[in-house]
């Protein structure tokens, strides 16, 4: 399921992704909270990146943050890129897959939501889950 997509230009990404996917996953977009697929969902498996297909997420750590947004409170070891967010006039984390540097959602720690003390809010548009057996 993995691609190697290093090297593709912003006009492939555009003919790749559709022009929502693109607006969140390119551009650093959000999409409008409580609209994405993956908000309530409980099933189990993995959850990739709907850019290149890396294993982000396994859904044992999504949990209902009631934010609007899917949330997890770990994220799969080496496959997430973490940049200083300063828009909006606040100190965020934003998260961006390692393998293809898409834009996933943020990083928000010392919330109290799980024993973990970590919140990754993130796009459903940027995701694509894999069912599976837990």
């Amino acid at each position: 399921m993995e691609q190697n997509v290093s090297q593709l230009s912003e006009q492939e990404w555009r003919v790749r992704l559709n022009p929502e996917e693109f607006r969140v996953l390119r551009q650093a977009g959000t999409e409008a909270p409580w609209s994405g697929k993956y908000v309530e969902t409980k099933t189990p498996g993995t959850y990739r990146c709907r850019a290149c297909g890396v294993a982000l997420f396994d859904s044992v750590t999504k949990f209902d943050s009631h934010c609007g947004w899917p949330s997890f409170d770990e994220a799969l070891p080496g496959t997430i890129k973490y940049i200083e967010d300063r828009a909006l006039g606040m100190v965020r984390v934003e998260v961006r897959c390692a393998n293809c540097d898409s834009h996933l959602g943020h990083r928000f720690d010392g919330e109290g939501f799980t024993p973990k003390d970590a919140r990754y809010c993130i796009n459903s548009v940027c995701l694509d889950l894999e069912p599976g057996a837990e």
